[in-house]
């Protein structure tokens, strides 16, 4: 049986971002028989649909790693109580043509993380909503917040709660179980 690719998007594009923290740290514990895949959303050119005739590279790109994914693990920030602009960007630009999303048909899990309380619920639920529009299938349960993440990672970026190390592992088996039922 040859690995299933699980496709990681981190909708932050910040060096020291909490949320890359966080996916390092989960893409550290995939099981055998799954790879993880960061498919870097930086720089991809803004959506606008009077380039379809001649997309831009950077498109074409993403379009290809997108459709080579299996599934796909999401780790976003709340920005203004949605997704960041670069990530919304990316759901769009790999949706079009009209009719040629490559996304899909395919299983995908939310991780939201935040340095507040409520842990991105706002941006978390936004693009669930998004993915089902788009034929994407986001796990249900556990449902995945991770707030005031600053307390839970050391000085150099490395998650150090043993807490959320078990809770993370726990969505990642629920994770890889969703994947296999499709």
């Amino acid at each position: 049986m040859s690995k299933k690719t699980i496709g990681i998007i981190v909708g932050s594009l910040r060096k020291g971002s909490f949320n890359r923290a966080i996916a390092n740290y989960v893409a550290s514990i995939i099981p055998e028989g799954y790879e993880a895949k960061f498919i870097d959303i930086n720089g991809i050119d803004l959506f606008n649909e009077d380039l379809e005739a001649n997309p831009p590279v950077s498109w074409s790109n993403l379009r290809a790693e997108v459709k080579s994914a299996d599934a796909y693990l999401f780790f976003t920030p709340e920005y203004n109580r949605s997704v960041p602009a670069a990530l919304k960007n990316v759901l769009d630009v790999a949706s079009r043509p009209y009719g040629q999303s490559v996304w899909a048909g395919k299983p995908a899990g939310i991780v939201s993380v935040s340095m507040g309380g409520i842990s991105g619920f706002g941006a978390n639920h936004h693009l669930r909503q998004t993915l089902t529009f788009l034929d994407v299938y986001p796990l249900q349960q556990p449902e995945a917040y991770i707030g005031n993440v600053t307390s839970l990672l050391d000085e150099s970026g490395k998650l150090t709660n043993e807490g959320t190390k078990d809770f993370l592992k726990t969505y990642v088996d629920a994770f890889v179980a969703w994947i296999d039922k499709f």
